[in-house]
């Protein structure tokens, strides 16, 4: 059963630890290249607080976005702010998720997110500490995946394995830390190829931040991903 209390905690503990690092920048770091190819950190920065308040609206029943194109020039436009100004923002936009989350709710309910995915309402905190966390990451100001906190990391493997699962263009593939073991792929009675390696080099193969290279495939090569 889904917690949306303690992932409600989760994503504020993580959105203080993001303000925290971020506030040691100055307005010419903001301006820098993330590791997220065409964005500067200033766009992530815009991204994580825009997404906050389309997680709001998802909460109370209304589009998550007006159109993809409003979603990308908002963030074009919040891009360019100084420092101050994107820390406000950050601040502020998650003291509303935050606020929202707190409000009496059938958490049971289903809601609709982008592009037409549907999703429980107790899954939405999650979902938002997933975007803290990876964006943080992709500040590329120290905190890198092997930070991440162990819960959100196995959280995080499963979530996206299963995002994976009955994908004809994977193989049925083993996941495995050494300790723990997920699947994904197309449907098989036994998997194809076993990949191996630590958790953080999991969840960055599969999340998209990292290519593999620090996992080892057993079976066959390691599976071609498709884009979330």
């Amino acid at each position: 059963m889904i917690d949306h209390a303690h992932d409600l905690e989760s994503v504020r503990e993580a959105t203080e630890r993001l303000l925290s690092a971020v506030a040691e920048l100055d307005n010419a770091s903001v301006a820098e290249p993330s590791r997220l190819p065409g964005w500067s950190r200033g766009h992530v920065l815009a991204h994580i607080a825009r997404n906050a308040d389309a997680l709001v609206n998802v909460l109370e029943g209304r589009p998550m976005y007006a159109d993809a194109h409003v979603r990308d020039a908002d963030i074009e436009r919040d891009a360019p702010r100084p420092l101050d100004v994107q820390l406000t923002d950050v601040r502020e936009s998650a003291a509303r998720f935050q606020a929202t989350g707190a409000a009496p709710a059938d958490w049971s309910r289903t809601v609709e997110l982008r592009n037409g995915v549907v999703d429980a309402a107790a899954r939405v905190p999650f979902r938002r500490w997933v975007e803290v966390e990876l964006h943080a990451v992709d500040l590329g100001i120290g905190y890198e995946l092997e930070d991440l906190p162990e819960e959100f990391t196995a959280r995080e493997i499963e979530f996206l394995a299963e995002r994976f699962t009955g994908r004809p263009d994977v193989p049925p593939t083993r996941l495995t830390d050494g300790t723990r073991a997920w699947h994904t792929g197309r449907a098989a009675e036994r998997p194809e190829v076993t990949v191996t390696g630590s958790s953080a080099d999991l969840l960055g193969w599969l999340a998209g931040r990292r290519d593999g290279s620090g996992l080892t495939a057993d079976g066959g090569p390691l599976p071609a991903l498709p884009p979330l």
